[in-house]
């Protein structure tokens, strides 16, 4: 059979079972099944695929991934998330556009302690939305901050969908959640340039003014010192102790997990139903994640081994393109991708094709795993199937359209292009923290 033919097959067989409304895991599970017989020789292929999979998920490496995910959910069910929102909205008080601003601030701390852009997204819904429609905001100064700033959780760690990647790929985990920081950072600021650019063009007629309390500069000092300062531990949990070489990743998560517990005490937010809950939360998304580590890996064997994988490397350099326009084109496939599946299910199936690809032009496998990111990033915004659209619309006013918050979203996408061609001009922008790592 040749490899293209095998290709067909095994992708075949993947979307036809997930356009059948079989789950991502299991729709790679029985193409895998499908695959090893008909190219591993039969039932001997079939029983050394399920060797492989306790190899998939046996790595130290993946204790990452419930860490990260316990997290979030302790962030997010001891409170703590409303009083940084509370500080900030009595920092800003009179700031023109505070609450657009704010919904910004707010993604870029949140992305640094949960780790989750669906979560984020449908808290600052759930939560600013409604204040900016009190206020008479445009919808898209109200929406689109809050699309934008969601999906920074898949650039700033702790990311878990960056820590899957990684495992999939198998490339450093360690390198990638600190390639994440400064361009996650600059995308933030892009978002706030994009919020002032706004504010300048519209004025009143998009933010409209409004009469605030006023809070005492000692008092703001106080908030901040009680409730944004000490999120900075957290932060050195993970993203410090990596940089520092203290710890992996997988005791950083731990360390991080522990410093929210700590904060959680501190503030008097630490009992059983919010610990509970969390771990609730954490096993079911580490069980799917892990069931979806061992149909990745064990699809990327089949392809392998079918001839798939090497065949498609040299068809696709084959047409003596340039390392940029091959960069480009597959960083389309990922958006086009992006409208139709889920960013899991076009992990799945684009990493064990774009990497070998990737490596064999000479990109740099950090570097273009924070490409990919990006433009899984963008495709969560992007129509007809952005999955944080229908995360917004589920969280709007009633009679908001799809096609509102779609074209809210527009001005914050541009700004994930201008940080593509950004990291494409400087790579350092990427691999400066991973190489400082000690």
């Amino acid at each position: 059979m040749e490899w293209w033919e095998a290709a067909i097959v095994m992708l075949g067989m993947v979307i036809t079972l997930m356009a059948m409304c079989v789950p991502v895991a299991f729709a790679f599970l029985i193409a895998n099944l499908v695959g090893a017989y008909i190219f591993m020789g039969g039932w001997i292929g079939i029983e050394q695929l399920a060797a492989n999979t306790g190899e998939a998920v046996s790595s130290f490496v993946l204790v990452t991934v419930p860490m990260f995910v316990l997290m979030g959910n302790l962030f997010f069910h001891s409170g703590i998330a409303l009083k940084i929102i509370e500080t900030l909205d009595k920092s800003l008080r009179k700031a023109p556009g505070r609450l657009s601003y704010i919904s910004v601030l707010c993604g870029t701390i949140f992305a640094a302690l949960s780790g989750s852009n669906m979560a984020n997204t449908a808290m600052m819904g759930s939560l600013l939305l409604p204040q900016m429609e009190a206020r008479k905001y445009h919808r898209h100064m109200s929406i689109g901050p809050i699309i934008g700033s969601g999906g920074l959780a898949l650039l700033i760690p702790p990311s878990t969908l960056a820590v899957l990647l990684g495992s999939i790929a198998q490339i450093s985990i360690a390198d990638l959640l600190l390639a994440g920081v400064v361009p996650g950072l600059v995308l933030a600021l892009l978002y706030l340039a994009t919020i002032w650019v706004q504010l300048r063009r519209g004025g009143d007629r998009v933010a409209p003014a409004y009469d605030v309390e006023t809070v005492p500069t000692s008092e703001k000092i106080r908030l901040v010192c009680i409730y944004i300062l000490p999120m900075s531990l957290v932060v050195f949990s993970v993203v410090g102790l990596i940089l520092l070489g203290i710890t992996t990743p997988s005791e950083a998560a731990a360390f991080g997990v522990l410093s929210v517990l700590f904060l959680s005490a501190c503030y008097g937010r630490l009992n059983v139903p919010m610990i509970v809950k969390s771990l609730e939360g954490t096993l079911r998304v580490s069980v799917m994640v892990f069931f979806i580590i061992i149909a990745s890996k064990t699809f990327s064997q089949v392809l392998a081994f079918s001839g798939a994988t090497s065949g498609m490397i040299r068809w696709a350099t084959g047409f003596e393109l340039d390392a940029i326009t091959m960069l480009l084109i597959m960083f389309a496939v990922l958006l086009v991708l992006g409208m139709f599946v889920d960013a899991i299910s076009m992990m799945l199936l684009t990493i064990p094709i774009f990497f070998p690809i990737a490596q064999a032009i000479g990109f740099d496998p950090i570097w273009f795993a924070l490409v990919m990111l990006l433009a899984i990033e963008m495709s969560g915004t992007t129509p007809p199937f952005g999955l944080l659209l229908f995360v917004m619309q589920g969280v709007a006013p009633r009679g908001t359209t799809y096609w509102t918050i779609a074209k809210a979203a527009v001005p914050y996408l541009l700004c994930d292009l201008i940080l593509l061609v950004l990291l494409i001009a400087v790579p350092s922008l990427a691999l400066w923290l991973p190489e400082m790592r000690f």
